[in-house]
């Protein structure tokens, strides 16, 4: 992806406070559109909290959030997921009693223009968004390689295909930013190449990706650009090979794995 594209999410001097704790203090960066960016750093550096910020789980207490050209600051969740930014947690979330491919349904609901009463009716409208989801449930079935598991109990999936459902549930929004909160947590070393393959796939269908990430061979393997945060000031950005070079950058996060 060209350098040229334009920043799809740009965060200015953000800053969050947890009583006189500053956990995010004063960082700037952004997201060009079509990248995979990785923000990284130590435990404690404030990077959930820095997503959740983006995301407006928490409220910024300083700085200016720009999605899509539009300051977002203020927004609930739920909206700024409709503007386009779709994130996953640490934690796999889906329904655990129903099949894969219902668990992927219930991704649309966020983006859904049927109200109860044309669900209630069946109206024509309704049919039509119904046909729609399960076309959308099959592309995307078939982009994370789960057509096989379409009518499994996702309670019963291995952990590394519970973590794929959850980016799959996401991508049923159809983001224009996906916000993936450590996926590869958890993941043996065959799955987390899987898991780089399929960020890949996602991001060459026209997807943004922001990646927060500990494993570093996943982070510089697949990201265009770094940012690395610590104590919740941003410590460095730039290319992989800038940011495995930088002696800060080492010290402070790599130094264990150079």
């Amino acid at each position: 992806m060209s350098n040229e594209a334009q920043p799809l999410l740009t965060a200015d001097g953000l800053g969050v406070r947890f009583g006189g704790v500053a956990a995010v203090d004063n960082v700037s960066f952004q997201v060009r559109a079509g990248q995979i960016v990785s923000l990284i750093g130590p435990n404690g550096a404030g990077k959930t909290t820095t997503a959740n910020a983006i995301t407006g789980f928490v409220a910024a207490s300083s700085g200016t959030v720009q999605f899509a050209g539009e300051n977002i600051a203020g927004w609930r969740p739920e909206r700024i997921a409709k503007a386009g930014m779709v994130r996953t947690f640490q934690n796999a979330a889906m329904f655990a009693s129903m099949s894969v491919a219902d668990n992927l349904a219930t991704g649309q609901f966020l983006t859904s223009k049927t109200g109860i009463w044309q669900t209630l009716l069946r109206t024509p409208g309704f049919r039509l968004e119904r046909n729609e989801t399960r076309d959308q449930v099959d592309r995307v079935l078939d982009l994370l390689r789960l057509r096989h598991r379409r009518d499994v109990i996702a309670g019963a999936l291995p952990y590394g295909e519970q973590r794929v459902l959850g980016l799959g549930i996401a991508l049923m929004t159809q983001p224009k930013l996906l916000l993936l909160d450590e996926p590869a947590a958890g993941l043996s070393p065959d799955e987390t190449k899987l898991m780089g393959r399929l960020i890949r796939i996602i991001n060459g269908q026209g997807i943004t990706v922001l990646l927060i990430e500990h494993n570093m061979s996943l982070v510089m393997s697949i990201s265009a650009h770094i940012i690395v945060l610590k104590q919740g000031k941003k410590l460095a950005e730039g290319t992989p090979r800038f940011i495995r070079e930088h002696p800060d950058v080492v010290e402070a996060y790599l130094g264990v794995e150079a």
